[in-house]
């Protein structure tokens, strides 16, 4: 009798739907970057930037519904857990780290509370912040009342790992009907919000408080939901030249100046119920449903693919650098868009050494030590 190693097999990718998270992870920088000339919600340039986010919560219930639906017969919930964690929490820690070493160069009026924070808060803030777990507004050190002050973009991943919970426990039982069901009450819950509530967008969900509570779970619902209703009914769209046609509506949807203004919120409302409800399913499915063919294409796709979780949660404290830098020294956007330019090809740099040097290396070692088990041969 011999033992060996047996470890349930990542399936194979949907490159096309890898590179479109990397699209989108590199809008959401270069949103971020010009955000920080925009005054408001009502003249940022790449306006609708931010939905990338709804983009991802939809992607990633696709691909979760994928990689997980048929094996739960092959393992158990703290299985399930512990590749989830293993996945994306190492990246976690990099983004925290580069917080804390950036922090003190961030401070001024745009952000007023990093000059007056002691070095002991700010090291529990990155202990914490290693785990995951959301501050409280009395733990803010930026004055920003975020629930990750040292990477703000974390958020989205607290909520993602709600996601997970949820799938994991409950709704990976439902059936397409019972899931079909919650999904378009969910939309309704969108739709209520954007057209008839009081902002007409979906920003917010960083704040630990009732309100931005609210608009965390109905960013979340909905669309990390209808990817899983969207794999189950694995209705997929086939066109030629998928990518080049995805990429080019990401692009459009998230770039779309605001609409109506202030004065008719609703009218941006609509918009952005649209895109999230509509658009962003049908760019998942022509995704998931087309093919490469070129050598080139491949390797752009599986480029981008592996850098887009890495950039998205480890720029945010570039971005925190960039809003002070401009900010404390009056910079105007056309001097400091160069600036802005260098950033993205940093940000994307750190992305690629992070996921080269540390991520792939210590996600192997934990694959190895958590999740391999013996089993018994005759």
């Amino acid at each position: 009798m011999t033992q060996t190693p047996a470890y349930l097999q990542s399936k194979s990718h949907y490159e096309i739907l890898d590179g479109l998270r990397g699209v989108a992870s590199i809008m959401v920088v270069i949103f971020h970057v010009f955000e920080t000339y925009s005054g408001d919600r009502f003249h940022q340039i790449i306006n609708h930037g931010y939905l990338a986010v709804d983009f991802f919560f939809l992607l990633s219930g696709f691909v979760v519904a994928y990689a997980y639906d048929d094996r739960w017969d092959k393992m158990t919930q703290w299985d399930f857990y512990k590749r989830r964690l293993i996945r994306l929490q190492p990246l976690v820690i990099v983004g925290t780290l580069l917080g804390a070493l950036l922090f003190y160069f961030q401070g001024g009026a745009a952000m007023p509370l990093v000059a007056a924070t002691p070095v002991w808060k700010l090291l529990l803030a990155t202990v914490i912040g290693f785990t995951m777990i959301p501050l409280l507004p009395s733990m803010d050190i930026r004055g920003w009342q975020e629930t990750h002050p040292l990477n703000g973009a974390a958020w989205s991943l607290l909520y993602e790992y709600i996601a997970n919970i949820l799938y994991a426990v409950l709704i990976r039982r439902f059936s397409k009907t019972v899931l079909a069901i919650f999904v378009i009450l969910s939309a309704g819950w969108l739709v209520d919000f954007l057209v008839w509530g009081p902002q007409g967008d979906v920003i917010g969900g960083w704040t630990i408080d009732k309100t931005q509570v609210s608009i965390g779970f109905i960013r979340l619902l909905y669309p990390f939901f209808a990817g899983v209703l969207l794999m189950r009914i694995g209705k997929l769209i086939h066109i030629k030249g998928a990518f080049a046609v995805c990429s080019l509506l990401i692009i459009v949807f998230l770039s779309i100046p605001r609409i109506g203004g202030a004065t008719h919120l609703w009218m941006n409302g609509i918009y952005e119920a649209f895109v999230i409800i509509v658009i962003f399913p049908l760019i998942v499915s022509i995704g998931a449903g087309g093919k490469l063919i070129s050598k080139s294409a491949i390797k752009v796709c599986k480029f981008l693919g592996a850098i887009s979780y890495p950039l998205y949660i480890t720029h945010y404290p570039l971005i925190y650098w960039h809003i002070a830098w401009v900010s404390n020294n009056k910079v105007p956007m056309a001097q400091g868009l160069l600036v802005g330019f260098g950033l993205v090809i940093v940000a994307v740099t750190i992305a690629w050494l992070s996921l080269k040097f540390y991520d792939e290396p210590l996600r192997e070692w934990l694959k190895k030590r958590f999740l391999m088990k013996k089993v018994v041969e005759d």
